[in-house]
């Protein structure tokens, strides 16, 4: 793939507590928080976006890390190592991103909450959704704590990173974040849905099983087999929704995106006998 202009995308600054980052928006309807991957708004990010616009939301990709639109594959392998790197880099220098420490929400999630709120009094509807995608996969957890955010999406979730037996059995996700978010499946009917290829390890198996103990059956757990990524992909399996999709029907990786495109539809759209403002 070539770089993506994201000239269909409107770009404007959000700030919240002193934080200011751009955020790109396309569509309409009610607001899909897209937390970008590693190593930023890529052309797959961007199309897994336009996937979303298309079920009538708006998608929304606040820029983290990285230059928006950049293909990091165009200029090889070497080039897209470099690139991932300085992405990771700049995170790391910002401090807004726990990598190691367990039990503990990233600093730029209430950057994120603040975002899904402003999008959901802006746009209206009966929530707001929110995908977050490796890096970033458990923000869209963490972020479930605000009453906003009905339809949260685990993609590939990697921090903190699995180094230790003790960071395979969590998430970034403080103890009192995981509470909250678990009186809300119970009280309010919230599903978390998170993704991941059996086998990869940034996204160890324990760390499914820890969210199955502490959210029950809210807690609905895709897990793929390697041999069903894209086998042109670079890199071994892990991004289930953008680099490592075959977009085809039948195949897994399809029925996964589909999964998440029909989560979003069923809880964020208006039922067929009108709008429930307070309904998930």
């Amino acid at each position: 793939m070539s770089d993506d202009s994201l000239a269909d995308f409107d770009a404007t600054p959000f700030s919240h507590d002193g934080s200011t980052r751009t955020v790109y928006r396309a569509g309409a309807g009610p607001a899909v928080i897209i937390i970008t991957e590693l190593p930023g708004i890529t052309p797959k990010v961007a199309a897994f976006a336009r996937r979303v616009v298309g079920v009538g939301c708006t998608a929304v990709l606040p820029h983290l890390f990285g230059v928006p639109g950049k293909d990091p594959y165009a200029a090889g392998r070497l080039s897209l190592v470099r690139y991932t790197v300085s992405s990771f880099a700049s995170a790391c220098i910002s401090r807004e991103f726990t990598l190691l420490a367990t039990d503990r929400t990233s600093p730029v999630v209430s950057w994120l909450r603040a975002l899904a709120a402003a999008e959901h009094a802006r746009l209206g509807g009966r929530g707001v959704g929110a995908v977050g995608m490796c890096f970033t996969g458990g923000f869209a957890l963490a972020m479930a704590t605000h009453p906003s955010l009905v339809a949260p999406v685990l993609a590939e979730p990697s921090l903190p990173f699995a180094v230790r037996p003790a960071t395979r059995r969590t998430i970034d996700c403080s103890a009192a974040d995981l509470d909250v978010v678990r009186r809300r499946c119970a009280d309010e009917g919230l599903e978390v849905l998170g993704l991941r290829f059996r086998g990869d390890r940034f996204v160890p198996s324990e760390r499914f099983q820890f969210l199955r103990e502490r959210l029950g059956d809210a807690f609905v757990a895709v897990e793929l087999d390697g041999d069903t990524a894209n086998p042109e992909a670079a890199g071994p399996p892990h991004s289930v929704l953008t680099e490592h999709l075959i977009d085809e029907p039948g195949q897994p990786t399809r029925a996964a995106l589909d999964q998440v495109l029909d989560l979003l539809r069923t809880r964020l759209l208006p039922t067929r006998g009108g709008d429930d403002p307070n309904g998930v």
